[in-house]
């Protein structure tokens, strides 16, 4: 027996109790129902409603977020190397098969080994023909429907061949197990932590370097290159990047990296502190001595401009002004100790302080930049900050360049530079 009726109520076979028909409903009731029939309780209004919450509410939007804006930048990493790997093996390995094999040249270079995964990369190839997913006929080839993994196998199972165009085996094998982590959580859509992208970063643009596919960017030694950065770019004119305050600048952008083997540094502010207290004076010393030309423009300790700034940040009188003027004769002792002091360049400004900037290798292609405008009630230790990059904007066809934000910075340091005075 299926069921039975205790109280009106129908019970399953198993003891379980089912909801009662609708009785208020017209032209029904429960002896209505065939035998062996299961009432099922309509659904009830929104207030009253019982079941799963399907919507999603803030913390849930900003961590699916955070998942897609993570995975998407290790996606364009993992891009980048793949294609470039692709065409490594392509241009190392073709001309030893396809003279024999023509175009089935990756099946023979796959051999007995990998005879498994290359066959089903021809049957994903197919499948791919025959729907029409092959948009670029570029792409009808059994190498492009190879994965990482398989590339990988390719290279190991050829190493002699290709040994000639690497230094180290391991290091290239090392790169790639760091990147297999992120490459399984990015194809099954898991999340994905800071730490692991940051990992696959690293790896990533140290494997392409390895591959030969270092940017052209001079200055890419002082601040690397961006795959994001590369790709984007010309959405944002010269700013690569943005920081909420000097503090998680220095984390991921150290004083070191900024200055240490620049030919030219020209700094514009009040008291210059990202140079001045985070770039010791010996390492100034030995910088000018290599043949870097200084010139740091202060605003004048004594003018009303510093009176009206510690009114601004709350400070009591004199306490900006003794600031400034310990940093400048800090910069002047840099400057005693130089065999050319000429080329280490010392001024103040009486005008109201609008921006601080550090401009370094601003008369080249390679030059970067550090600026921050003047908030009326934070500090600049507290002022958010740009990162800019000269000579590296994209431009797309049929577009004209316009100019970035890093010739602004520059020109307003030269404009102030003439109007200021020497310090003896």
């Amino acid at each position: 027996m299926s069921g039975g009726v205790e109280g009106g109520t129908r019970v399953g076979a198993g003891g379980l109790e089912l909801p009662p028909g609708d009785g208020g409903h017209e032209g029904s009731s429960s002896t209505d129902a065939p035998p062996g029939a299961v009432s099922l309780a309509r659904p009830m209004d929104a207030a009253g409603s019982i079941g799963p919450e399907l919507d999603w509410g803030a913390d849930a939007w900003r961590e699916v977020r955070t998942r897609a804006q993570r995975a998407g930048r290790a996606y364009i990493w993992l891009n980048l190397v793949e294609q470039r790997l692709r065409a490594v093996v392509a241009a190392v390995l073709r001309p030893v098969y396809e003279p024999v094999h023509g175009d089935d040249w990756v099946v023979a270079a796959a051999g007995p080994a990998g005879q498994e995964w290359v066959q089903r990369a021809v049957a994903v190839r197919e499948v791919s023909r025959r729907k029409g997913y092959l948009l670029d006929p570029a792409d009808d080839n059994v190498l492009s429907f190879l994965t990482l993994p398989q590339l990988r196998e390719l290279m190991v199972a050829h190493w002699p061949c290709f040994e000639p165009y690497f230094d180290d085996r391991r290091d290239v094998e090392l790169a790639l197990d760091e990147l297999e982590v992120t490459r399984n959580v990015v194809s099954r859509n898991r999340a994905l932590s800071e730490a692991v992208l940051s990992q696959a970063e690293r790896a990533s643009a140290r494997l392409l370097e390895m591959l030969g596919a270092g940017g052209d960017v001079p200055s890419a030694r002082r601040l690397p290159v961006d795959a994001v950065e590369d790709l984007v770019g010309d959405r944002y004119a010269d700013v690569v990047a943005v920081h909420p305050d000097r503090v998680r600048l220095l984390r991921q952008f150290p004083a070191e990296d900024i200055f240490g083997g620049a030919r030219r540094l020209d700094a514009l502010g009040i008291g210059l502190n990202l140079l001045v207290q985070n770039f010791s004076g010996r390492r100034l010393v030995r910088l000018a001595e290599a043949g870097c030309r200084v010139r740091l423009l202060f605003l004048n300790p004594a003018s009303s401009a510093v009176k009206r700034r510690e009114r601004e940040l709350g400070l009591k009188r004199g306490e900006l002004g003794r600031s400034v003027e310990m940093n400048i004769l800090h910069m002047r002792r840099v400057r005693s100790r130089l065999r050319d002091p000429a080329a280490f360049g010392i001024q103040v400004y009486d005008e109201t302080p609008r921006c601080t900037a550090y401009l370094v290798d601003g008369d080249g292609t390679d030059g970067v930049a550090v600026v921050q405008n003047h908030l009326r009630r934070s500090r600049g230790m507290e002022a958010p900050v740009l990162v800019l990059r000269n000579g590296t904007k994209v431009v797309k066809p049929g577009e004209v360049e316009e100019g970035g934000l890093f010739p602004t910075y520059r020109e307003e340091f030269e404009q102030m530079w003439a109007d200021s005075r020497p310090v003896s």
